[in-house]
C-alpha cells in the first residue's frame, strides 16, 4: 500500500508537523526492512512564503496562500500511484477563509481519503462549519482523538457515526531515567514543574505563576520550567507581548529563582528528557475549548503526574485517577493541589503509575498499526473505479422556492442593489440591471407557480424600469437611496438585460396593464437596438426580442432586427474562431453562457442552420472549459481566461452559473437532446455546493445567495444580482423538470 500524507512537516516548527512525522514513521518505517510492506510520501505545507529543507519523503510542497499549489499537488498525488491519502486538518494551516483552499484539492482527489481532525469547534462560524462539513463529506474515514470529538461531529456537523474512528494521539516510544535526566539538567535537588508547547495567551501560564508563592513558602526547592517558543501566529500579530507579561509577573512576585523560560523548539528526545525530569506536569489552559492536546498526551504517555484545567481533552484523558483537575484561572486551587501532592509522595507515585499504564497503550507504534488497519479497511471497502453518472434532477434536494430575501431587499422604489451579508445595504441604492432581473424572476415565478407575492412585486420593478428610461429610449442605471440619478446613460449590458425582461413580459404578461406599460418602454428603446456595440448587450437584447417574437411572430421589422444582431455575433465569432478556439472573443470573460444562449433563442425564429451550428459549437467550447468532472467550474472574473493563457479560478459569480442553466435549457428546447437537461441540473448544483470549493452559496437561513467565490473563500454578502441569479436558475430547473415529464422522456 502506498500512502500520501498532506500536512505540515518538519523542519517546520509545528505540532501537526511533528504529529505527521511520527505518523509517517510509525506506519511506514518503524519495522525491520523485510517487514515493511508499505511506502509513502508527504505533501508539505509552507507558511507565509517561508521555505524549509525537507527530508526526502517530502515530494511536493504547497505554499499556504497559493491556490494553484493545491491544484498542482492533487495532480501529483493522483499520478503518484498512491492508494490512499491521509490529511491532517487544522484550520490555521490551509489558505483562504477558514482554510477553504483545501476543498478543491480534496474534490479532485481520485483515491480514498482519511482525515485526522485536530480541532473541532463547538460553536463554529458559518464558514468554519461549512468547510469542515464538506471535508467530512469527502472523507471516507474521519479520525478523532477523543469521545467528545465524536459527539461534536455527530451532533453539530451531522457526520454519520460509522464514518468516525477514534484513535488517540500517539506518544513516541522514548524512555529515559528520571534521575539521570534531572542530573543532566542539574535539577537533582529541585522539585520540577513543567509546561511545554507553543506559548500564547490561551495557555494560562500566569495561573501557575500566581500559584507559586504559596507553594514556594513550604517547598523552596520548586522550579517551574516553561519550555517552548511563542506560537508563530501570536508572534506575527502580537510579538513577544505575552512572554514579556509573564516575565514581569515573575519579577513582581519575586519568583526569578523559581521560574525558567526556555524559548526553544526542541527535538523529541530532548523534550522527553525534560518530561522524565519533571515531578509534576501542568496544562493550565484558560477555557474548555480544546478537543485535542498533544502535549497532554505526551505527558500522560511518559507516566508524568499531570495537573490540568478541565478542558475537553484533559477531562476525558485524566479520568479514573490518571491525573487531577483544577478550575480555570484558579491559582489558589492549584497551589493547594501542588502542596498536597508534594507533601504526599505516595499519591504522586500513584498518579504517575496510573498515567504510565495508560501511556503504554498509546505509543506511536501501536497508533501507527491502527492507522494502517484503518487504511486497509478503507482500501478494502472503497470501489476505486469511478463510475460516471448522469445527473438527474431530484426535486427533493432543492430548497423550497422562497422570495424571503427578495422581499427583504425590495422597497417601494425597487430592489436594493447590494447587501451586507443578508441585510440590505442602503448606501449602494438601486440599479437597472437588478430591477430588470427581478422583473424577469417574478414573472417566471407567477407564470410557473401562480405565486401571488411575485405578482405583487412585479409592478415595483416595472415602474423602476419606466422611471429610469431616457427620452431617447436609453436607460439610466444607478439611483441612490434618496432617489437621485447617479448616471446619465447606463451600460449596454444593463440596456440588454432590461430588453430581455421586457421581452419576456410581452410574451408572458399577467394582465393587460403590465403588457401595455412594457410594450411602451420596449418600443421606446427599440431605436437603440442596432446601435449596440457590446456583444453581451447585443446577446441580452436578442433574447428579449426572441421572447417578444414568440408571441408576435408576424412582426417582420423586429425579426429583421433580430437577424441583424445575430449577424453581428456571428461576425465576432468568425473573426475570433480558430481550430482550438470556438468563441466570440479572444477570451472567456463574464456571463459567457449568454452568448450561445442568444443564438439558441434566435435560431428557431430565424430558421437559420448556420446560427444553430455556431450556437452549438460555441456552447460545446464553453462546456469543455467549464463542465468537467461532473460539476460546473466557472471562469473566474479575477483575470478571466485569455486565449493561450491560464484560466482564472476566482472570482466565480452566480450570474455565470445562471447563464449556463439557461443555455442548457434552451439547448434542450432546440435539440430535444436529454443530455442538456443533465448539464442544466449539474450547472444548477453549483449554487448548492457542487463547485470548485465544494461549498453552498445558497444560504438556507436567509434564503439568499452569496455573491460568489473570492480568493479567500465565499463572499458572504447576498446582493440582488446573486440571489436573483439563483432564483431564476431554480425556476428554470422546475420548468425543465415539468417539460421533461410532459414529454414522456426519461433521464438515464
Amino acid at each position: 500500500m502506498k500512502i500520501a500524507y498532506i500536512a505540515t512537516y518538519p523542519p517546520r516548527e509545528c505540532g501537526i508537523g511533528t504529529f505527521t512525522n511520527n505518523l509517517f514513521k510509525s506506519m511506514l518505517t518503524n519495522k525491520a526492512p523485510e517487514e515493511q510492506n508499505h511506502e509513502g510520501f508527504v505533501v508539505a505545507l509552507n507558511d507565509n512564503e517561508l521555505t524549509y529543507k525537507y527530508p526526502e519523503e517530502v515530494k511536493a510542497i504547497i505554499r499556504q496562500d497559493h491556490q494553484e499549489d493545491y491544484l498542482e499537488a492533487v495532480k501529483y498525488i493522483n499520478l503518484s500511484g498512491a492508494d490512499v491519502c491521509i490529511l491532517q486538518h487544522e484550520f490555521g494551516i490551509f489558505g483562504g477563509q477558514n482554510g477553504v483552499y483545501i476543498l478543491p484539492l480534496l474534490h479532485r482527489l481520485e483515491i480514498p481519503l482519511i482525515v485526522t481532525l485536530h480541532t473541532i469547534l463547538k460553536a463554529p462560524s458559518y464558514n468554519e462549519k461549512a468547510v469542515l462539513k464538506e471535508i467530512c463529506k469527502m472523507a471516507h474515514k474521519i479520525v478523532v482523538m477523543s469521545h467528545k470529538a465524536v459527539d461534536f461531529l455527530v451532533g453539530i456537523y451531522e457526520v454519520p457515526k460509522e464514518k468516525i474512528a477514534l484513535i488517540e494521539h500517539g506518544v513516541p516510544d522514548i524512555h529515559f531515567s528520571s534521575e539521570k535526566s534531572k542530573k543532566e539538567f542539574k535539577l537533582e535537588n529541585r522539585k520540577v514543574l513543567l509546561t511545554f508547547g507553543f506559548i500564547g495567551r490561551s495557555k494560562g501560564i500566569e495561573t501557575v505563576i500566581e500559584a507559586l508563592p504559596e507553594v514556594v513558602k513550604k517547598h523552596p526547592e520548586i522550579i517551574y520550567i516553561v519550555l517552548g517558543k511563542t506560537h508563530p501566529n501570536v508572534l506575527r500579530h502580537s510579538g513577544e507581548e505575552y512572554r514579556i507579561f509573564l516575565l514581569r509577573q515573575v519579577k513582581k512576585l519575586q519568583l526569578e529563582n523559581h521560574v525558567t523560560f526556555l524559548n526553544e523548539f526542541i527535538d523529541e528526545r530532548e523534550l522527553f528528557k525534560y518530561l522524565y525530569a519533571c515531578d509534576i506536569y501542568i496544562t493550565p489552559y484558560l477555557n474548555e475549548a480544546q478537543i485535542t492536546s498533544g502535549t497532554l498526551s505526551y505527558a500522560v504517555g511518559v507516566g508524568a503526574a499531570v495537573l490540568s484545567t478541565p478542558y475537553w481533552h484533559a477531562a476525558e484523558m485524566l479520568a479514573n485517577g490518571k491525573g487531577r483537575l483544577f478550575d480555570f484561572n484558579d491559582s489558589d486551587g492549584l497551589a493547594e493541589m501542588l502542596t498536597e501532592l508534594l507533601e504526599n509522595p505516595k499519591e504522586l507515585i500513584e498518579l504517575k503509575n496510573k498515567a504510565g499504564e495508560y501511556g503504554k497503550k498509546i505509543t506511536w507504534p501501536k497508533t501507527g498499526e491502527r492507522y494502517v488497519a484503518l487504511a486497509e479497511e478503507v482500501m478494502k471497502d472503497e470501489h476505486l473505479v469511478t463510475i460516471q453518472k448522469e445527473t438527474e434532477p431530484d426535486l427533493l434536494i432543492l430548497p423550497p422556492f422562497s422570495l424571503a430575501h427578495i422581499n427583504r431587499l425590495t422597497d417601494d422604489t425597487g430592489i436594493i442593489q447590494h447587501a451586507k451579508f443578508g441585510i440590505p445595504n442602503l448606501k449602494e441604492g438601486y440599479c437597472l440591471d437588478d430591477n430588470s432581473r427581478a422583473l424577469l424572476m417574478v414573472l417566471m415565478a407567477y407564470k410557473q407557480m401562480k405565486n401571488m407575492r411575485a405578482l405583487e412585486l412585479s409592478p415595483i420593478y416595472l415602474s423602476y424600469i419606466h422611471y429610469m428610461q431616457n427620452a431617447n429610449g436609453t436607460f439610466r442605471n444607478f439611483l441612490s437611496f434618496n432617489r437621485n440619478f447617479l448616471d446619465e446613460t447606463g451600460s449596454e449590458d444593463s440596456f440588454g438585460r432590461t430588453i430581455w425582461a421586457l421581452g419576456y413580459l410581452l410574451g408572458n404578461a399577467p394582465n393587460d396593464a403590465y403588457y401595455q406599460t412594457g410594450k411602451l418602454v420596449f418600443f421606446n428603446a427599440s431605436a437603440n437596438f442596432e446601435k449596440l456595440q457590446s456583444i453581451r448587450g447585443i446577446a441580452n437584447t436578442m433574447i428579449g426580442i426572441s421572447y417578444y417574437l414568440k408571441s408576435n411572430p408576424s412582426d417582420d421589422s423586429m425579426t429583421e432586427r433580430l437577424r441583424n444582431l445575430a449577424n453581428v455575433l456571428i461576425r465576432h465569432y468568425k473573426e475570433n474562431q480558430t481550430d482550438d478556439w470556438n468563441w466570440f472573443e479572444a477570451l472567456l470573460a463574464y456571463d459567457n453562457g449568454i452568448l450561445p444562449l442568444s443564438l439558441l433563442h434566435a435560431a428557431p425564429i430565424l430558421n437559420d442552420p448556420n446560427i444553430t451550428e455556431i450556437a452549438i459549437e460555441s456552447m460545446n467550447f464553453l462546456t469543455s472549459h467549464t463542465l468537467k468532472d461532473n460539476y460546473l467550474s466557472i471562469i473566474g472574473n479575477e483575470k478571466w481566461y485569455k486565449k493561450e493563457g491560464e484560466r482564472s479560478v476566482f472570482a466565480q459569480q452566480p450570474i455565470d452559473a445562471m447563464a449556463m442553466v439557461l443555455m442548457y435549457h434552451q439547448a434542450y428546447f432546440v435539440t430535444k437532446d436529454k443530455d442538456y437537461l443533465n448539464k442544466l441540473y449539474t450547472s444548477f448544483l453549483w449554487f448548492l455546493g457542487e463547485n470548485d470549493l465544494r461549498m453552498s452559496l445558497y444560504d438556507f437561513e436567509t434564503k439568499g445567495c452569496c455573491d460568489g467565490f473570492e480568493s479567500y473563500g465565499v463572499n458572504r454578502n447576498q446582493g440582488a444580482e446573486s440571489s436573483l441569479a439563483y432564483l431564476i436558475s431554480h425556476l428554470t430547473v422546475l420548468q425543465a423538470y415539468e417539460e421533461f415529464h410532459r414529454s414522456d422522456l426519461k433521464l438515464v
